[in-house]
């Protein structure tokens, strides 16, 4: 059997192949989804139950059952900026509180999830004449926003 051909073929195409081969890099981010029983289980309540609803028209912030802040959007955008800012003030607030619930209606792109989710998690701050990144609500649990109830 002449197999010379063949080895030639490999020869090329081994190394051809190896150069284009696209090398990326993926990012991962950890989610915290809430367990079948989540419901049932009466553990006791931290001081902070932080919501983040994401609605087609602007985000609203609260403690969860309470009256929630809203930030409207501004030119047809997320105000995440708004955000951050109050996020930051809460943080202030509540320092040892790490984690944040992110609800989202059912037409939210993903983009945006993702946007919203870097601003919950991390704040850019100024310290010693430069730019640090300062961690907000790392841990981040997402889900279905409720129904907004109709106006009156």
């Amino acid at each position: 059997m002449n197999i010379t051909a063949f080895m030639n073929l490999m020869v090329i195409l081994v190394p051809f192949l190896l150069i284009t081969a696209v090398f990326s890099r993926l990012t991962i981010l950890e989610l915290n989804l809430p367990a079948a029983n989540a419901g049932k289980q009466k553990a006791e309540r931290p001081s902070l139950q932080l919501e983040i609803v994401v609605r087609r028209n602007a985000l609203e912030v609260a403690n969860r059952g309470a009256r929630p802040i809203i930030i409207g959007n501004k030119d047809n955008h997320y105000d995440l900026q708004a955000l951050a800012r109050l996020l930051q003030k809460i943080k202030g607030r509540f320092p040892r509180q790490d984690s944040a619930t992110l609800l989202l209606e059912p037409a939210i792109a993903y983009d945006t999830l993702v946007q919203v989710m870097d601003t919950v998690r991390t704040t850019r701050v100024k310290q010693a004449g430069s730019t640090v990144q300062a961690a907000l609500f790392p841990a981040i649990s997402i889900g279905d926003a409720p129904l907004q109830q109709a106006k009156r």
